[in-house]
Order: C-alpha cells, then structure tokens, then sequence
C-alpha cells in the first residue's frame, strides 16, 4: 500500500509525512513551533509571511494532528490518484488545489485579524477541507462518516458543513477557526473546477 501511493499519489504522499514529522516535532519544541504559527498582525505588516504556509505543517494536539491527518488520509490519496488519472497535469493540480487552498484560507482570517497582536492560528485544517470538497465533486454520491458513525452521502455533508462553518463562525466560542474551514472547501471547489471545467457536468451527472 505504501508503495502504491508513494507511485500513484507522491504529492499527497510528501505533504502527508511532512505534516506528521514537523507537527510531532514542534509538539517538543515551543519556540519554533511559536515561529510557525500564522501571525496575520505581523503579515499585514509584512512580516513573518512565510507563515501562511508553515502554519499548515504544524498542529495543536495529537487529537488536532490526528483529526486531519485521517481525513487527509481517507480523500487526498484517492483525489490525487484521480486527479492523474484525469489529466498528465494532475499530480501539479492536487498541488495547486491543497498548497492554494492553504493560503486562500487563510486571507480572510489575516484581513479580519490583522491589528489583532494577540491572534495565532495553525492546522492543515482549510488545505484539507479543500481536498474533501473537491473529492466530493468527482464522487458526490459517496459516504462520508461523521462522527465515524453517520454515513451521509457527500453532496448532502457538504451543505450542511458549510451551514455549520458559517454559523459557527458567528456564534461559536470554540477556538476553531471555522472561517478558514468555509473558505478552505470554497477555494477546492473554485480550484478543481478552475483546473477541470467539465467536472460540474460529472458531478450533476451522478444525480
């Protein structure tokens, strides 16, 4: 299994490892793991702008860490395979779709938090939901556990996923950065069908 996705998905695969190694390393290492943290009051100044991109490689928690490297896990491996499938450009397309999410995240959370000094964020999480919700464009139709226990058919999640974020954005009080999960599955969709025009009409195709 590992060999197959080190062939058939090397993108995902690199990202995968290089999330695990420098979330469990920074987990023992507090100063460079302050340094990795998105910062949007030193970005909007500037500064520190590499970490609109180390902030996705490191993770709260092992739940936190974990969390997002099952989901990543379960989509981006199988999303790659596809996307290569689709296209001699695909393995460079997953990589637009996560590394462009990544940062498409993040801007709102950097405009709205910028005189915030105060504001730290970090986590694959936007990256990730991006590598979900484009999944869902190419198989719409599958289940996807919530809870690890609730199949929902995919179309049907992704509403209710982005009711949620926007709800809990303006309501929440849990530390969670949901706009950067909203605007994270907003810019896979945008991206994938930026790269694939035609996967509206699969995606439609499958109802």
């Amino acid at each position: 299994m590992l060999t197959l996705y080190l062939q058939q998905a090397p993108v995902a695969s690199a990202i995968f490892f290089f999330t695990l190694v420098t979330s469990i390393y920074t987990f023992s290492h507090e100063q460079l793991y302050g340094k990795l943290m998105l910062h949007p009051y030193s970005i909007a100044r500037k500064q520190r702008v590499y970490t609109i991109l180390t902030s996705g490689f490191i993770h709260k928690d092992w739940g936190h860490l974990l969390f997002n490297m099952i989901t990543f896990y379960y989509f981006a491996f199988r999303l790659e395979m596809i996307l290569a499938q689709a296209s001699p450009y695909g393995h460079l397309f997953f990589a637009v779709v996560y590394f462009g999410s990544l940062v498409l995240s993040d801007i709102p959370t950097i405009v709205q938090q910028k005189n915030n000094y105060g504001y730290y964020s970090l986590g694959a999480s936007g990256a990730i939901c991006a590598v979900l919700f484009s999944y869902i464009l190419f198989d719409p139709r599958t289940k996807i556990g919530v809870m690890f226990i609730i199949g929902l058919p995919a179309y049907l999640f992704a509403f209710l996923f982005l009711g949620y974020c926007i709800w809990a954005s303006k309501k929440a009080q849990d530390g969670i950065n949901h706009d950067a999960h909203f605007y994270g599955a907003l810019s896979g969709l945008i991206l994938t069908i930026i790269c694939f025009p035609w996967v509206i009409k699969h995606c439609l195709a499958q109802f």
